[in-house]
Parts: C-alpha cells; sequence; structure tokens
C-alpha cells in the first residue's frame, strides 16, 4: 500500500467549506508548515480548527486567520497572535479555550472511541458554564465531550509509504493524538523512508491512522521567542 502524495496540494484538495480540521502542533513547534500553505491556497472557508494556538500573526494557523478562512478555534491560548485577539474582541471570530489537558483529552478520547469523560479541571470556573457536574467520591467533576475532526493535518520527521511516522522530540506534542481522532489524517514529513527503515519501537502512530503522507520541500522552523527580556 502506498500512501505518498505528489504534494500538499493534491493532498489537501478535498478539505470542503465548513470542515473541521485538526492542525498539530504547539506553538510553532512541530507544525504541519506545507500543508498550512496548502491549504490557505486552496481558499476553503467558515472552517472550525482544532489547534493549541493559532500560531502567530503571518505564519502557521495564522495564515488562515488573515485569509478570512476560519470560523472557529477550539484551542487552549491565543498567545502572539494579535490578529486572533482582535478578531475575537470584534465578534468576528468564535473562540472555545480550553484547559490544555482537557484539551489533550478530549482528542485522545475522541481517537479512542470515548464520547465523553468527566475531570476535575474546570469546575466551579467559566470552563464549567453550560457543562453537565457530577459528584464521585465527594468531589465534582465536569463532563467534556471528545473532539473528532473530519481532516487532521501532522507534522512528523521521518514516515514511511505506508504511513507510518516519527517524530523528533518536543516537535512530537499533539500530532500523535490528533492523527487518530480524524476520518482523514494527512502527514507531512521531513524525509520519506524505506519499508522497514524505521525503528518499529520508535513508531508513535502506525500507519493505520495515516490516509495520505507527503515530504514537505522545505520548512522554516520559526522560533516564536528567542528571548524574554530586552537584552543590555
Amino acid at each position: 500500500m502506498n500512501k505518498i502524495f505528489p504534494s500538499a496540494d493534491v493532498a489537501v484538495a478535498d478539505i470542503f467549506d465548513g470542515a473541521t480540521i485538526m492542525v498539530g502542533g504547539f506553538g510553532l513547534c512541530g507544525i504541519p508548515e506545507n500543508l498550512i500553505e496548502a491549504v490557505r491556497a486552496r481558499g476553503v472557508r467558515n472552517l472550525t480548527v482544532i489547534s493549541n494556538n493559532a500560531g502567530v500573526d503571518g505564519f502557521g494557523v495564522g495564515r488562515w486567520l488573515e485569509n478570512g478562512q476560519i470560523r472557529k478555534i477550539i484551542g487552549t491560548y491565543i498567545g502572539d497572535n494579535k490578529l486572533y485577539e482582535e478578531l475575537v474582541m470584534r465578534g468576528e471570530l468564535e473562540a472555545d479555550l480550553i484547559p490544555q489537558g482537557s484539551f489533550s483529552e478530549r482528542i485522545r478520547a475522541g481517537g479512542a472511541g470515548i464520547p465523553a469523560f468527566y475531570t476535575p479541571t474546570g469546575v466551579g470556573t467559566v470552563v464549567a458554564k453550560g457543562k453537565e457536574v457530577r459528584e464521585f467520591d465527594g468531589r465534582p467533576y465536569l463532563l467534556e465531550r471528545a473532539l473528532k475532526a473530519d481532516f487532521a493535518l501532522v507534522k512528523a520527521y521521518r514516515g514511511d509509504r505506508w504511513g507510518n511516522l516519527v517524530y523528533r522530540k518536543t516537535a512530537r506534542n499533539f500530532n500523535p493524538l490528533m492523527a487518530t481522532a480524524a476520518r482523514i489524517t494527512i502527514a507531512e514529513v521531513e524525509e520519506i523512508v524505506e519499508r522497514g527503515a524505521l525503528d518499529p519501537e520508535a513508531i508513535a502512530t502506525p500507519g493505520i491512522y495515516v490516509q495520505r503522507i507527503i515530504q514537505g520541500p522545505s520548512y522554516a522552523k520559526r522560533i516564536e521567542r528567542r528571548v524574554v527580556r530586552k537584552r543590555s
């Protein structure tokens, strides 16, 4: 079975208006740069994006915001994206900000076929608004529903034609979870290797979860912040 697609543009050609898309990465680390650009070029609109954040102004998922392609973002923080903040404040973008641990577990549950789960995180806060609360062993727990998507765009270090994926260090982040929780998972990698070349013990995402794979032609691998204070 060969899951290799010739380009990012071809791999995302069936993403449609109104789709729900998971996008891997933490900040700018481990984001599928080439797939993001291909979706921007495709010009689909009214997207619901499930991503830890929305990149930064002019890079990552921030490119979709600039292009007016996103209707709603489900994530954990706004970060350094000023446009994201402005759109939310003006009521032009719906944002569902949730605790990062709950975000991870909701994606994991979606991949595992678990429709919902109870967690103490968020009880008694704005996070609990409109959600069921139950008591277990004298402690209140909040019902959180699983997250699933039409497409997951993930970034890995290496992959093979079967779609098995190996990640590199912190660039792994949310990518393996998202790969399990979408109807179609599209992976971009820095290197495609022959079958059998990947160490089975290093494969974090088995190919059964991946429908398409591309080799990215280039990567900027930008860093959000190099320093936290002005140099003296």
